[in-house]
């Protein structure tokens, strides 16, 4: 079923279809509709879950653990200050190794206030253990959320679905519904290795020493280094996780593509613009008027920046001219934090080589600022004749 609804509806939509059981809700500009339309389906009978309005973003997120812990499919969401709130959680769903799903309705942070859109809470949420995928239209929005619901199950970590606040949560546009009997035949129903019960108490997170000790059982347990790395090691096989989640989803919907990236006139391109969400489909446009002037460009999407998928990476710039980096987030101090990774990836993989681009990085949109695709199209004119300077860029600076 085909249908033109705005971002949020399609989020709540995934939500449905994966048969969440739990669904903690407190509002901040601009997921609120998610929630609410969430609160909808409930409310009508369509969505048979716990809908538990909380009163603050911290205690959202600790609804989703308790429920997680219990063995139940629980799903939050949140955007900017609301997720910095949740910040301590964040880090103890990761430790916890829950499978829990949270959409990231992407919004620039306090101070100044800003309710407009970049992606510095997202990114600033990196380093905490979630795996983070970013999402273009509405069509990747929906599919999206159900395949981090199978992918969150199969690794046990949780997963941010990041989407840009309204470019992405309120504008109109079509996308595909996906039958539910499909849905239930990619995603089976929740099954924990271990779930709370009080016929069976344990105690889950206590405190660890520096060191491995013995557990009740007198076997010796992992203490809080080995958990942790862990969880690292994890976070780097789950890439080969993410392949199968999208090989088994197209088997089944007849769409998908590169699990890692999304190319556009990337093959023959001597210089490549990359970037996350949203802001990559409208590079394309610019992309489509430097192609008819000859200049050989291409845009590529990164879906996945956690875990991040370096070799793909790689692989797709290795043996191009230039790379060039548009964020909508800052590394204060530094540059972009998404050129960085980038960097490493690149010198990691093709240092020696002959075939390592040089790579510049652009700093835009930041609290919203509007996003010309005239100054695009004149950005990455200019970049592809000389690089332009070693720090970041800032467009649309008013200074």
């Amino acid at each position: 079923m085909h249908i033109i609804e705005n971002g949020n509806v399609a989020a709540a939509l995934g939500v449905l279809l994966c048969r969440a059981n739990v669904i903690a809700a407190y509002p901040i500009t601009p997921q609120t509709p998610l929630t609410e339309k969430l609160s909808e389906y409930v409310e009508s009978g369509e969505m048979k879950a716990e809908y538990i309005p909380v009163e603050s973003e911290h205690s959202a997120l600790a609804v989703c653990i308790a429920a997680s812990s219990a063995g139940a499919r629980a799903f939050t969401a949140t955007s900017a200050n609301g997720l910095l709130y949740m910040h301590e959680q964040v880090q103890w769903a990761a430790g916890a190794r829950l499978p829990l799903v949270m959409c990231v309705v992407n919004r620039a942070v306090g101070a100044p206030w800003n309710v407009w859109n970049d992606q510095q809470d997202s990114i600033s949420q990196r380093d905490t253990g979630w795996i983070q995928m970013y999402c273009c239209d509405h069509q990747q929005i929906i599919d999206s959320v159900i395949k981090a619901y199978w992918l969150a199950e199969k690794v046990s970590i949780p997963i941010m679905v990041c989407y840009d606040g309204y470019i992405l949560s309120h504008t109109y546009m079509p996308f595909e519904v996906p039958d539910q009997e499909k849905v239930d035949a990619f995603l089976p129903p929740f099954r924990p290795d271990y779930a709370l019960n009080h016929e069976e108490p344990a105690n889950l997170n206590t405190v660890t020493l520096p060191d491995v000790r013995m557990d009740v059982r007198g076997e010796i347990a992992h203490g809080y280094m080995e958990i942790r790395y862990l969880l690292q090691e994890e976070m780097r096989t789950s890439l080969t996780v993410v392949a199968e989640a999208e090989k088994r989803f197209t088997d089944i919907f007849g769409r998908g593509g590169d699990p890692f990236i999304e190319p556009y006139l990337c093959d023959d391109a001597e210089y490549i613009a990359v970037g996350l969400g949203s802001l990559t489909y409208q590079l394309r446009v610019s992309v489509d008027v430097l192609r008819k002037e000859g200049i050989m460009v291409g845009v590529m999407g990164i879906r996945f920046y956690r875990p991040f998928p370096d070799v793909a990476i790689a692989n797709a710039l290795k043996g191009k001219k230039g790379v060039i980096v548009f964020e909508k987030a800052l590394s204060y101090g530094y540059e972009g934090a998404l050129v960085s990774d980038l960097k490493s990836a690149l010198y990691e993989h093709l240092a020696g080589t002959g075939a390592l681009p040089v790579v510049q990085n652009f700093i835009l949109g930041i609290g919203g600022r509007d996003i010309r695709t005239e100054d695009l199209t004149q950005t990455l004119r200019a970049a592809t004749k000389s690089r332009v300077a070693k720090e970041p860029v800032w467009i649309g600076l008013k200074i």
